[in-house]
């Protein structure tokens, strides 16, 4: 096939812009990307040849860096895996499912453009805060079609077929002049390129050489195989940054090994911030799995249950076969006991966290509370576990409670722990639901989450305590000398039947309210009725659930309702007496945030009622 110019996806083009224009001032990290996607690329080769039978050569799988002075160039060359034609205009033109455009939305949004390039990695779109030219040549393991790409990096790239390539990749980097103003390193000098490998890339599996030799001028060492004593933590944050293309150090270190009847050793990190992708269903998840130190593959979900999908890491199993397929992972029993001990290791670990460094751990919660919470539903063995690392906000304080916290604050005959989900922490706090509680001093935990409205339902309590949401069920809170007497509340019978028959569309129920102390009336469920914001949930995941009335209560001692009473009792057959209950229902459910069925009506019925004020 003749060569052809193709132009980047308009959002490659825009990454690459980026690049040209060096946003990022440590230009050094070009190499690891190249290093590290050769790597990557040698791994799928053994991984081949091992799981399907592909054959070739993998006796001396090794990456080569050659740097010409005079030209100006510093090439890195792999015998690995290669890529075919296809391949290499769907994976260096196009950014497919990459994050890319969430990246450059927050690129606009934030002046960090430096702290989110890392975040969303680039890898080989790097080399061009060096270059003025990239050329890479490759040949996919088993093929005789060899392709050669090239570009500027200006919007454009060409691609042809090379007959003479060799099985592999080959990038080479044509760089910038030495004399530019931001006054580029040398990368075509050896102390200079064998600086950047020891520094980022000297834990490379396989052998990295310079030039013509040789010798490998990495050591090739498995951190996860070395004690923690003897590894520096420089050197777990390259790793890590390694495996998890996330430029930033990483929260948390955790170290492991298990001897016995089943060997393995995990290295494990939590990162300092949240993926672009976390809460994304095809979103990059899972450990990496290597088999005596063979690398098997690169998101093993199967070893990390989906609310710890942000940790990241390998595990090192000595007693797995080297062809085990994901289906066999999902069964193997030794599999499944090192879940169990990795996801205890993790939980215990942000535990001691929680005591040892709460700075630690209020990011961790921060960036990954919220899917952590979601193992409340997935994981019923490690409720306990969770709820004991969880925290919440809470009336208490604008500083976060656990739940062991708030057991402990717990007045004086209370039985329950008190909750109530919402948006915002704004609107939960102004919710007429709280307004007793409030003026009784009881503490209430605040819950936005879209997950919180879920988990409550699977957990029936902490330490004995039951959990209890304030906008369900009646409210038995202890008598006070503040509250009215029961006298106040006879003789409402007549107008609670009539608001009953008024608004039956709508409601269940009304009933006068112990939960009320400044508004006039508030919208709850039975203690067994799914509420609203559950019902709308299931909804738009496209499930047909029942519309759930609910219960209207009317506060007996706001004028409002002492009003309507009035009227009902002096003429009963009014009109406006029905418009007024609407207007009731229709203040209580914009007051817990709800959506109303006819705001045109709402605000008509509003406005005609305003005016014969006036």
């Amino acid at each position: 096939m003749s060569a052809e110019t193709l132009e980047f996806q308009a959002e490659a083009r825009q990454l690459l812009q980026l690049m040209v224009h060096s946003i990022y001032s440590n230009k050094d990290i070009f190499l690891r990307e190249l290093i590290s996607n050769a790597s990557d690329a040698l791994d799928k080769l053994r991984l081949a040849v091992l799981r399907d039978g592909l054959e070739a050569d993998t006796g001396d799988l090794h990456i080569r860096l050659v740097a010409d002075k005079d030209a100006r160039t510093l090439t890195i060359a792999d015998n690995g895996i290669g890529m075919t034609r296809d391949e290499v205009v769907a994976l260096i033109g196009t950014i497919a499912k990459s994050g890319t455009a969430e990246m450059l939305r927050q690129l606009k949004e934030s002046g960090d453009a430096k702290e989110l390039i890392g975040r969303f990695g680039v890898g080989f779109y790097s080399t061009f805060m060096v270059a003025d030219n990239v050329t890479l040549v490759t040949r996919k393991a088993g093929t005789d079609e060899g392709t050669r790409w090239e570009s500027g990096g200006e919007g454009t790239y060409t691609i042809e077929d090379a007959p003479d390539a060799p099985v592999g990749t080959s990038v080479t980097v044509h760089l910038r002049p030495a004399d530019e103003e931001d006054q580029l390193f040398d990368y075509t000098d050896e102390w200079k390129i064998k600086g950047i490998v020891k520094k980022y890339s000297d834990f490379i599996a396989f052998p990295i050489r310079f030039g013509d030799g040789d010798d490998a001028i990495n050591s090739q060492k498995a951190l996860w195989a070395r004690p923690r004593s003897d590894v520096k933590d420089e050197e777990y944050h390259e790793f890590y940054r390694h495996i998890s293309h996330d430029w930033t150090d990483p929260l948390e270190i955790i170290s492991m090994r298990a001897e016995g009847t089943f060997e393995y050793e995990a290295l494990l990190f939590i990162p300092s911030r949240a993926p672009h992708d976390l809460f994304q269903r095809d979103g990059r998840r899972g450990l990496q799995l290597y088999v005596k130190r063979v690398f098997i593959m690169d998101d093993s979900r199967e070893l990390m249950p989906d609310f710890l999908r942000f940790v990241k890491g390998v595990v090192d199993a000595a007693d797995l076969s080297l062809n085990i397929s994901r289906e066999i992972l999902q069964q193997d029993r030794h599999i499944q006991m090192i879940r169990r001990r990795l996801v205890k290791k993790v939980l215990s670990t942000i535990k001691d966290m929680m005591g040892t460094a709460p700075e630690k751990y209020a990011t961790l919660w921060r960036e990954f509370g919220r899917a952590i919470k979601e193992g409340l539903l997935a994981e019923p063995d490690n409720h306990k576990p969770i709820l004991d690392i969880a925290s919440f906000a809470t009336t208490h304080s604008s500083d976060p409670t656990t739940l062991a916290d708030y057991v402990s604050r717990m007045k004086e005959g209370q039985e329950e722990i008190y909750f109530l989900t919402g948006e915002s922490r704004t609107q939960v706090e102004n919710s007429p639901h709280m307004e007793a509680f409030q003026a009784q001093g009881y503490e209430v935990l605040i819950l936005t989450d879209p997950v919180d409205e879920i988990w409550v339902e699977a957990v029936p309590d902490f330490e004995g305590k039951k959990l209890q949401s304030i906008a369900r069920g009646s409210v038995d809170l202890p008598k006070t000398s503040a509250e009215k007497d029961e006298s106040a509340e006879e003789g409402f019978d007549p107008l609670l039947g009539f608001l009953k028959g008024a608004l039956e569309e709508q409601v269940k129920e009304v009933r006068l309210s112990h939960r009320l102390t400044t508004s006039a009336a508030c919208l709850v469920s039975d203690a067994d009725d799914i509420t609203p914001t559950l019902e709308k949930m299931y909804r738009a995941m496209g499930q047909d659930v029942p519309h759930v009335k609910r219960v209207l209560e009317v506060n007996p001692s706001h004028p409002l309702v002492s009003a309507l009473r009035t009227a009902h009792e002096g003429n009963a057959e009014d009109p406006a007496l029905k418009e007024t209950a609407e207007l009731l229902y229709g203040t209580a459910l914009l007051a817990e945030g709800g959506d109303l069925e006819d705001p045109a009506r709402f605000a008509k019925l509003l406005a005609d009622r305003l005016a014969r004020t006036l």
